[in-house]
Formats: structure tokens, sequence, C-alpha cells
């Protein structure tokens, strides 16, 4: 078929990094590209295992509610499919128990749930129902060096096969490029090479870091819960730990501080940090348990916020962590690029394929994805001295001082922890908070 037999809108979609906010993007194109290809600077292993190219893979990750719903939406029966693999369903009250910044939440019978396991079981349940896909096609091994086309619009990108010789550059011309790169993208840079102003940004940067290890979980251990959130309080108490359940038989447990708080390196560092965290039940529950790994450190970088439907040229749709990326701590990324995917699938069924008008349409979408957790993700941000960006204002100390009521009212009015879990699970707006009989619950605290 000639480039002019095709019907409009249904040339080629090429997608920069093949993680799972881009290969959930290139599902959710099929049937309105003729051709998809994925560009994907590693190759995929053949099991579920950690691959450098997601280095904040080796910690806590969790997929809220609202994220398995758009998973399901997008890949239905994918929820019996990452059961399958050996993820744990955690009932959000009840199978966890979480330390708020005012105190532990009050228990309730929960529908809401989320399920847990490690980063790599969850891209190869995503990336196998991807394969399956015949209009999709994967460049593994390749990284992209640069884009096509003007300030007006892209028009395709430069590839280079990765090796100890330096391949040719060549060019893959598209209807459609999606960055899909992390937060590590080159896009901003090679969209100044070409012309373009940058896209306004919103940043905040609490200076997060990580440590992670996997445990073995003890032998008849049962503790009640299976899983543990003991949050920050700011300002005085900034570290954090999680405890989840992941696929055999194990945990993964991951400590977090804030700027000038984060962990120190290796296992003295781990220790040390779990020591320090506001309460001791972490450490109770490792006190039996034997290491299943190293001692992992991560530093997440500052929060960025993108606004391509601002400034963008036409072609280009960016996604995922390369348009927003959060503060780890409140597990919303995943989620957020699950959102991604869904607006460009609505996207391209309205528009009927991947023309220019999707991609403006797309834009607008990916923005509004983004928009809930970035106000709850910065907005606790800056609650930390430390914090650098972010909001301000005498409207944002109204709403955080409404919202330490909210947390108050967690704590032993199970209305309000249900309402709390809807919100920060993204299935519900924060208007949810101000429902009458929330506000109700809050005030006769």
């Amino acid at each position: 078929m000639t480039f002019s037999d095709r019907a409009p809108g249904r040339g080629t979609a090429v997608v920069i990094g093949g993680g799972l906010a881009g290969v959930t993007a290139a599902w959710a194109l099929r049937g309105f590209a003729e051709r998809i290809l994925v560009v994907e600077r590693d190759r995929y292993p053949a099991e579920a295992v950690f691959r450098a190219g997601v280095p904040q893979a080796r910690h806590g990750h969790l997929v809220l509610e609202a994220g398995h719903r758009a998973l399901e939406e997008l890949m239905p029966g994918s929820k019996q499919e990452l059961a399958a693999a050996g993820a744990h369903r955690v009932l959000v009250s009840g199978d966890l128990k979480w330390l708020g910044a005012a105190g532990w939440l009050a228990d309730y019978p929960a529908q809401m749930s989320f399920l847990s396991c490690t980063r790599p079981v969850l891209d190869k349940v995503v990336l196998d129902r991807v394969r399956t896909e015949p209009s999709i096609e994967f460049l593994e091994g390749t990284d992209v060096v640069g884009l096509l086309g003007s300030a007006q619009a892209v028009t395709g990108v430069k590839v280079r096969e990765r090796g100890p010789d330096r391949a040719e550059v060549r060019e893959i011309p598209a209807e459609l490029v999606i960055d899909a790169a992390g937060r590590s993208t080159s896009v901003p840079k090679w969209l100044a090479e070409l012309g373009c102003r940058p896209a306004p940004e919103e940043r905040v940067d609490a200076g997060v870091a990580y440590t992670s290890r996997l445990f073995h979980r003890p032998a008849g251990s049962d503790p009640g819960h299976k899983a543990v959130y003991l949050q920050t309080k700011a300002p005085s108490k900034p570290r954090l730990g999680v405890l989840l359940p992941v696929e055999g038989d194990r945990w993964i447990v991951s400590l977090a501080g804030m700027r000038g708080a984060g962990p120190g390196p290796g296992e003295e560092g781990f220790n040390r940090h779990l020591a320090q965290l506001r309460d001791p039940l972490l450490q109770e529950m490792l006190r039996e348990a034997e290491p299943a790994g190293e001692v992992r450190g991560f530093q997440a970088g500052p929060g960025v916020r993108r606004h391509y439907e601002r400034s963008c040229p036409e072609g280009l749709v960016v996604v995922g962590d390369a348009a927003s990326t959060f503060n780890p701590v409140y597990g919303q990324g995943v989620t957020v690029a699950l959102f991604c995917a869904q607006a460009l699938r609505r996207t391209a069924t309205r528009h009927g394929g991947i023309g220019h008008a999707t991609a403006r349409e797309a834009r607008r979408g990916v923005t509004a994805a983004s928009k809930v957790a970035w106000m709850m993700s910065s907005a606790e941000d800056v609650r930390f001295p430390a914090t650098t960006g972010g909001p301000s204002g005498v409207m944002t100390g109204i709403q955080r001082r409404y919202l330490d009521k909210v947390l108050a009212g967690t704590t032993r009015d199970p209305v309000v922890t249900a309402a709390f879990h809807e919100v920060l699970s993204l299935v519900a707006p924060p208007s949810r908070l101000f429902h009458p009989t929330v506000l109700a619950a809050v005030l006769r605290g």
C-alpha cells in the first residue's frame, strides 16, 4: 500500500520509550494507525526482572484504584492476569495499616483496593498484552537522538542503534510522535533545536530520596494486615516507610525522606532510617525477616508539570512522566500514565485517526489527566520548609487548614476516611471532601 492509499490520519505513529507509559500509549492507538513503532533503548528481558532503563522500578510501586479501572478499560482481564502473576489485592482499609499525618486512619468496610507486585511483573503483564497487537512493532536497543520537522510540526524521529560501534543515524517519518521517555526525556532540548519556544512549566521539589529492599516474609507471620504506610508529618517528621506484599511471598520495603532527611546509603543507612520512622511497626515486622536482595537507593528529582497544550508543534503528544512527574511517595505516576493512554484512545476514537486534530485534543486531555494529582502532591510537598517551588497564597493556606481538619477526621470517622481514600485513589475529585455528609463529620470534630 502506498502512502496515498492510506485512509486519512492512519499513517505511522512513533512512541519514544517502551516503559509502561509508552506501551500503553501504543496500545491506545491500535486501530487508528497503520503502523505503531515503539523505540526502546533497552532490550526487554524474557522474564519479569528489573532492567536498567527503569531505575525507579526497584522501589515500592502500586496502581491506585482509579489506575486499575483505567487499565481494565484499556486491557480487559488485566486484573486477573496480574493476580495470576502473583500480585496481591490489598483493601485500602483493613488490609492497609496507614499512619496518617494526624494518626492511624479509622477502619471501615472498604470496597476499594490496589494490586501490589513488583514493577517488573506489572510491566510484563502489560507488555505481553501489547505484543499481541500486529500493528505494534518494537525497535529495541535503539536510541531516539532527535526529532524531524520544524517549529510548526514534528514529522518523525532520528534513531541510532545502541552498541560499541556508532551506528548510522536514520530517519523514521511519522504522522504522530508520542514522547513517553520519562523523567529524563530529551524532547524539550530537541524542540528548542527546532526553534520551538519552551512549554510553560510548574515545578516543585521536596528533595525526596528513597532506599528500598526486598525481604522474604517470615514463615507463619500474621501481623493482621497486608501492607503498612507510615506517612510523613510536616514539617517536623519528614520521613516515611512503606511495606507492600509482592509475588514470591516477599515484602518490598521502601523508606524515604524529604530534603535533608533522606536515608543514608547501603544497609546501614536503611536500618538507621527505619529506626527513625514515626512508629516502630515496620522495624518490628522486619525483625525476623530475611533480606531477599540488596539495598537500592534512588533520587527522584523535582516534580515538573509541562503544559504542552499551550505551546507545542503539531504532530507531538507528551505522556506519562515526560509530561508530569510527581513526588513518588504519593504513588500517582503509574495511574496518571494510564489516564494519558485513556486520553489518547478517546481522542483517536473521536477523530478516527492520528492526525493533528487528534494530537491537539490529546495534549489537552493529558494535561487534564494530571491536574488533580499535581494539585494534591504539590500542595502536600510545600508543607515541608526545604521544598522549593509549588503553590502558595491565601487560597492554598485556606485549603491546607481544611485538609488538616479532614486528616484529623480520618482518624475517628469512617465517613471521612472513606471520602479521603476515594480522593487519594483518584476515583473522586477533591470536591468529594466538601460533600455535606463529609463536611458535617469534619466540622463535628
